[in-house]
């Protein structure tokens, strides 16, 4: 006869959420910031290709800290997602708080019936225009939503690099001022990040379909300079 261990649901729920958190706090955090004219998300990374950042769709940006090869296949997802809402519907029919919801539901799902927690956190970040305004929402690994207004830092020490960047930056900057607030944020007062170790995501209307970019050594450094 099998035994079964009983596990109150409390319990299950603490347990999860420590599993996941410790999985996120092991990765490097990310700054998001509406500057004057769009969006800029900055991640430590030393990588070159393994990206945090990430195009989804013509205004809307995808951005995950935690274990890569997770919070890829959201990102993976989020873009077959939307290409399939934008051929089904049209183009402007696809927007970033529907997107969030998306993962919400798949983050919510494997947190209280999956295997084990999705050890990930992701921020969904749009750029407005006449229809909708600028947004960045972040989504956390039990598949909470928070709907966050000028800023959003993911990872395990967001809380310090949230205070860190709330008292630098005050307004909507420019690009390179935000982006000098977002790297010192995440640097901390005893160190300072290599250009090469940064990765920088960028949403910025030029009048053309698609709004991302992703810049370069070169760029990152004339900016921070």
């Amino acid at each position: 006869m099998s035994n079964y261990f009983y596990v109150a649901p409390e319990q299950l729920i603490k347990d999860r959420a420590e599993f996941a958190q410790k999985g996120i706090a092991r990765g490097r955090s990310i700054v998001a910031a509406i500057y004057d004219v769009g969006v800029v998300m900055v991640a430590e990374n030393p990588s070159a290709s393994l990206n945090k950042i990430s195009e989804i769709y013509d205004r809307i940006a995808f951005a995950g800290v935690g274990k890569y090869n997770e919070f890829d296949r959201l990102r993976e997802a989020g873009i077959r997602w939307a290409d399939g809402t934008g051929y089904t519907y049209s183009r402007e029919d696809v927007d970033a708080r529907a997107l969030a919801n998306f993962y919400a539901q798949h983050l919510g799902d494997m947190f209280t019936e999956g295997q084990k927690p999705l050890e990930v956190e992701v921020l969904v970040a749009q750029l407005g225009n006449k229809f909708r305004s600028t947004k960045l929402y972040r989504i956390a690994y039990e598949g909470t939503i928070s709907d966050e207004t000028d800023f959003a830092v993911l990872g395990g020490d967001a809380e310090t690099i949230k205070e860190r960047f709330a008292s630098l930056e005050v307004g909507r900057l420019s690009l390179a001022q935000t982006l000098k607030n977002a790297v010192s944020a995440l640097a901390g007062p005893d160190r300072q990040l290599p250009v090469e170790d940064l990765e920088v995501g960028v949403l910025e209307d030029h009048g053309e379909r698609r709004t991302f970019s992703r810049l370069g050594d070169e760029q990152i450094a004339r900016l921070l300079t």
